[in-house]
C-alpha cells in the first residue's frame, strides 16, 4: 500500500474510529479487533520463547483456579501461562492471553488479591486500552507493520509495541497506561473480582503489599502500573458497590477455593 494510500485510510479511520470505554470515556479506536487479536498472539508466542514457563503442577492449578473464576464472567476461551520470572509482574493480550509471574505470588498473599491483579489486567484489555495507546502512538506511522513487530519484539519497533500492549518490561521499554485507563482498569476490575465471588477488600491490601514490596526499587508490576496515592483511596470509596457485587455473586453459589 503506498503511503498516501495509507495516510488517507487513517484519515478515514480517526473519523470512523471514535468509541466508547465501559466508564462512558471516548476514545480512538483505529485497529481492527482482528488486527489487535493477531498481535496479542504474537507477542505471547514471543514471550513464551524469551521467558521460562513455569512446570509446577500445584502453582499452574492455582493461578488457572484464580484465572478461570475470573474470566467465566466475561466469557471466551482464555489461554493463561505461568513465568518463571521473580518480578511482581502480571498482564493480559488481545486476543485473550493472561500471563503471570511466579514472583507476583509472592506478593499477592491470596486467591482474593490474585484475582484483584487478574481482573485489572484483563478489564485493561476490555476496555480496549492496548487498541486505544496503539491507535495512538503508531496508526500512521507504522500501519500494517504492527503484527511483524510483534513478532519482533528485540527491534526497537517491536520493543515499543511490546510496551504499548503492556508487556514491554520483559523488552526494556517500560510504557505505563494513563491515569485515566488506570482508574478504569482499578474499579471494573474489582467489580470484575467480586462477581466472581472473590472478596475485594483485599485489593487495598494486595497494593499496600505492592507498596511495601522491593526495597527502594519497586516491584516491575508498580514500574508498569504507576501507583498514585489516590488509587487506595478510590477503591475504597468504590468498594461499597463491590461488596454488593460480592454478596450477589455469594448467594449464586460463587465461592472460589483456590489454594
Amino acid at each position: 500500500m503506498s503511503r498516501f494510500l495509507v495516510i488517507i485510510s487513517v484519515l478515514l479511520g480517526l473519523l470512523a474510529g471514535c468509541a466508547t470505554s465501559p466508564t462512558g470515556r471516548s476514545q480512538l479506536i483505529l485497529m481492527p479487533d482482528s488486527q489487535m487479536d493477531q498481535m496479542g498472539l504474537q507477542a505471547f508466542t514471543s514471550i513464551k520463547k524469551e521467558t521460562p514457563v513455569e512446570r509446577s503442577t500445584t502453582t499452574n492449578s492455582y493461578v488457572q483456579c484464580v484465572a478461570r473464576a475470573i474470566t467465566r464472567e466475561v466469557g471466551g476461551s482464555w489461554e493463561v501461562v505461568v513465568f518463571r520470572d521473580e518480578d511482581a509482574n502480571a498482564f493480559a493480550l488481545p486476543g485473550r492471553k493472561i500471563g503471570v509471574n511466579t514472583g507476583l505470588l509472592e506478593v499477592a498473599e491470596n486467591q482474593h488479591q490474585l484475582a484483584a491483579v487478574i481482573g485489572h489486567e484483563v478489564m485493561h484489555v476490555l476496555s480496549n486500552h492496548s487498541n486505544e495507546r496503539v491507535s495512538q502512538k503508531f496508526a500512521v506511522e507504522q500501519g500494517l507493520g504492527l503484527i511483524s513487530a510483534a513478532a519482533s519484539p528485540q527491534t526497537g519497533t517491536g520493543k515499543t509495541l511490546m510496551g504499548l500492549l503492556g508487556v514491554g518490561a520483559q523488552f526494556g521499554v517500560l510504557l505505563p497506561y494513563n491515569r485515566i485507563q488506570e482508574s478504569e482498569a482499578d474499579l471494573l476490575g474489582l467489580d470484575l473480582m467480586a462477581k466472581a465471588g472473590f472478596d475485594p477488600r483485599q485489593s487495598v491490601k494486595l497494593w499496600i503489599n505492592m507498596g511495601r514490596s522491593g526495597g527502594s526499587q519497586p516491584p516491575q508490576f508498580l514500574s508498569t502500573h504507576p501507583s498514585h496515592a489516590s488509587r487506595i483511596t478510590d477503591l475504597q470509596k468504590h468498594m461499597p458497590v463491590a461488596l454488593r457485587l460480592q454478596d450477589k455473586a455469594r448467594q449464586m453459589g460463587k465461592r472460589p477455593a483456590c489454594h
